[in-house]
């Protein structure tokens, strides 16, 4: 028992595991994911409606969205972005690995008659020879990267973008991290029953990295026939920093918001929102 304990608290090496496919994969965690998305009032998977709403109107307007306009969504969900872009003409692709969200996503689409390519697929993994006017990564996906990770999607953004094309992404800042507090936390069902329909007991280990600026969430889950660890890393940046990723993809920076509706960039917010284009 001392030993498993131990463990428990271990903390790893920033992004040493990548467990994202246990989140977003798991019968029982992807239909409580795609809840919270379809939940129009809350910022959980998805943002709000109204945000939504706003931030599609200031994307169509800021790009041009129209009938000629071609638009990759890396992380798409159940398609509350794709679905509501191609309606305003855009011919768009959606790519997610939670295939209880394509299926909402293909559903929605097949209903209403629209014009998306969905694909059930780490983004990670996704190719291509479509070419892009626009990349969107929305809610942060970004930060869930390890570096590696990051070079390798930019690079993928380049290849898959027309000349000029831009990428459209939001982070979580160094406002955001420096609110985040070291925790260990114990409880039965954790999260509301969030991580199985059976009885369970749930640990929750908050690790910061300062040096990094990475903030690790790792979750034991133990139940009766199985026990298992899930890692939430995000990292954060300064608009610096991710602005260097950027230029070491082959892109430049082409503007800043505090988020992907357009605000107007504040350097105190927890999050901001880079447009970056093609080099």
């Amino acid at each position: 028992m001392f030993g498993d304990l131990e463990q428990i608290n271990e903390r790893p090496e920033p992004f040493e595991f990548y467990t994202a496919s246990d989140l977003w994969t798991e019968e029982h965690t992807s239909a409580q994911m795609l809840s919270f998305h379809l939940d129009e009032a809350i910022d959980v998977s998805s943002r709000r409606a109204e945000f939504i709403d706003r931030s599609v109107e200031w994307i169509a307007s800021r790009f041009i969205v129209d009938r000629g306009a071609t638009i990759a969504d890396f992380g798409c969900g159940p398609g509350l972005y794709t679905a509501r872009l191609a309606k305003r003409g855009a011919k768009v692709t959606g790519i997610d690995f939670s295939g209880r969200s394509i299926e909402y996503a293909k559903g929605v689409a097949a209903r209403d008659q629209l014009n998306i390519k969905y694909v059930k697929q780490n983004y990670l993994d996704f190719e291509t020879e479509d070419r892009f006017d626009l990349v969107l990564m929305i809610m942060c996906d970004f930060c869930a990267l390890s570096p590696s990770q990051r070079r390798g999607i930019l690079n993928k953004f380049h290849r898959i973008l027309k000349p000029g094309g831009s990428v459209l992404l939001d982070v979580y800042s160094l406002a955001a991290f420096e609110q985040r507090e070291e925790v260990a936390t114990y409880e039965v069902n954790l999260l509301n029953g969030f991580w199985s329909p059976n009885k369970y007991y749930g640990f929750l280990n908050t690790f910061k990295y300062h040096g990094e600026k990475v903030a690790l969430d790792k979750y034991t889950i133990v139940e009766a026939q199985r026990t298992r660890t899930v890692y939430n890393w995000l990292q954060y940046f300064t608009l610096e920093d991710l602005e260097e990723e950027f230029v070491g993809g082959g892109f430049f920076v082409d503007g800043v918001y505090s988020d992907v509706a357009g605000t107007p960039y504040d350097r105190n917010a927890h999050e901001f929102a880079v447009i970056a284009k093609k080099a």
